[in-house]
């Protein structure tokens, strides 16, 4: 039986993304040996969508107040890299990691599932 999901976050800068997601993000983590942080999720769910091409992957922060979270980011100094978005099943944003890349964040409308 499954009992949880890993997942990776690669990137050039790896060291500051990974200080951003301990420092700005506030997730706790294990050194896995030679600063390797392993860094704990929230709960978590997981959607299959249909694609059109190739099979891809996304990773998604979910919030319950994206207004309120964002602030929050913002003054630990994180940058707003995409404005909040009405998707219907969401409120969505994004937050620009150290590296530039952009980290997708929405406040949930889609029903989900119970947690066990």
């Amino acid at each position: 039986m499954i009992t949880g999901m890993h997942a990776i976050v690669f990137s050039p800068q790896a060291e500051q993304v990974r200080a951003f997601f301990s420092d700005v993000l506030d997730m706790p983590s294990a050194d896995a040996g030679g600063g390797w942080l392993i860094f704990a999720l929230p709960p978590a769910e997981l959607a299959v969508h249909p694609a059109d091409g190739a099979t891809r992957h996304e990773l998604y922060l979910m919030c319950d107040d994206i207004q309120a979270t964002l602030a929050a980011l913002r003054d630990k100094g994180a940058e707003i890299a995409r404005d909040v978005s009405d998707q219907g099943w969401g409120l969505l944003a994004a937050i620009r990691l150290p590296d530039g890349s952009e980290l997708p964040i929405y406040e949930p409308r889609h029903p989900s599932p119970p947690r066990p």
